[in-house]
């Protein structure tokens, strides 16, 4: 287990500076703009620009990769992305800051392929679970702990963005210098969302929620954390504990679901999504309530990504799951993209709360579609299931990491 994570250790490195610097731009944008005065439609939209940004990168960046290789494209990705880091401390305009968030997005799918498709490569197939929880862990923890960059503020206003830049420019130190081989480019095999819908709908349904879901609260989240009278710091650690909630509560539930019908557990965590996020619409005041809410809805709706892919995957045959998972991988990001809008309207006419309104419509809509798939398909025997595995919602690259999928031949060194 340490061999596999050594091996891999400087890019574990890069993607944990990164995230800590880069992590928490959302927060930090969208804290300001609020503090601005900008509506929460104009936050909702700037967020939809980050999440647009991230699906053109996520299917375009891998012809990058492929033409000048992995340690330039990273370089190049990170380079850009720290400029446009301190870009931000130049103008705050929100038409400008869109544009900023439209090329965060593209750099940050760019470095994911970079990093995503080199883990694979590194990993032996014994190790893929391994290594990918230790991606896991750098990437949620780096982001977490980033939060608390936002504190920086009352200090200099510029201050959180040159830290920022200064993190995610050390970030290409690692990749820089590594001595692990670049991997041969992968194989393009796509598979249609209308075929994996065919195989599976609350695969696809339950990936494309969540991400309206979160794609909603990562844009939005700090901007209602605000309005509800929190400082700085309580904004950081409202966050912070959202991520480590989701992070604590996506093996436990994994585990359910490899003993029962997925799609009950599946299910429950909508409908706990739906149950949390009413109290967090209707709580009025700060506190530990408020976290302990914020971090079970954490943990359950950062657990719906993978249960949706594992339970595409009792559907799909061994060679489709790669294809699949790079498209449910789309389908949550699509979901992402559209999520902050929509949450912004709903907030516009409902106040603070709309936010976790719109979160509990969306899971409350998701619940009813899950429970008419259980009375119209019967389950699959819980001997015959797939292995849960926790799997990041970045770019379809990500999806070769499953432990589950096929191990692709390597070039010989």
């Amino acid at each position: 287990m340490l061999n596999a994570i050594s091996s891999v250790r400087s890019l574990l490195l890069a993607i944990f500076m990164l995230m800590a610097g880069g992590g928490f731009m959302s927060t930090l944008i969208a804290v300001r703009l609020e503090r601005a005065g900008s509506s929460a439609v104009v936050v909702g939209a700037v967020g939809t620009a980050y999440f647009l940004g991230l699906v053109l990168g996520a299917t375009r960046a891998g012809s990058l990769v492929a033409r000048v290789g992995h340690i330039r494209a990273f370089a190049a990705f990170v380079s850009l992305f720290s400029a446009s880091t301190l870009s931000y401390a130049l103008h705050q305009d929100p038409f400008f800051w869109a544009g900023l968030r439209l090329i965060d997005g593209l750099c940050v799918a760019g470095v994911y392929v970079c990093l995503e498709s080199w883990l694979n490569e590194r990993a032996e197939a014994q190790a893929r679970g391994t290594v990918l929880a230790g991606y896991m862990i750098a990437l949620y923890v780096g982001q977490a702990l980033g939060q608390f960059l936002l504190n920086l503020s009352d200090a200099k206003p510029s201050l959180p963005f040159v830290v920022a830049a200064i993190l995610i420019s050390l970030s290409a130190i690692p990749v820089a210098l590594t001595r692990i081989s670049a991997p041969p480019p992968m194989s393009g095999e796509t598979m249609s969302v209308r075929a994996i819908f065919a195989i599976s709908p609350l695969g696809i349904v339950g990936a494309t929620v969540t991400g309206l879901m979160l794609g909603a609260f990562y844009s939005l989240g700090a901007v209602y954390a605000r309005r509800l009278g929190m400082e700085l710091s309580s904004v950081a650690i409202f966050m912070s504990t959202v991520i480590f909630g989701g992070v604590a509560l996506q093996w436990p539930l994994g585990l359910l679901s490899d003993r029962f019908d997925r799609r009950r557990v599946i299910v429950i965590a909508f409908a706990g999504v739906l149950a949390t996020g009413l109290g967090l619409a209707l709580i009025e005041a700060t506190g530990p309530l408020l976290l302990a809410l914020g971090a079970l809805f954490g943990g359950l709706s950062f657990a719906l990504y993978p249960l949706c892919v594992a339970h595409a995957n009792d559907h799909l045959e061994p060679d489709q799951r790669v294809a699949a998972s790079g498209r449910l991988v789309l389908a949550y990001s699509a979901g992402a993209a559209a999520g902050p809008l929509a949450a912004a309207s709903v907030m516009s006419v409902a106040g603070v709360g709309g936010l976790f309104l719109f979160i509990a419509f969306c899971a409350g809509g998701a619940l009813l579609f899950g429970a008419w798939r259980q009375i119209r398909a019967l389950p699959i025997p819980a001997d015959q299931q797939q292995n849960y595995q926790v799997l990041p919602r970045t770019t379809p690259m990500s999806a070769a990491l499953d432990p589950l999928a096929p191990e692709e031949p390597k070039e010989a060194s």
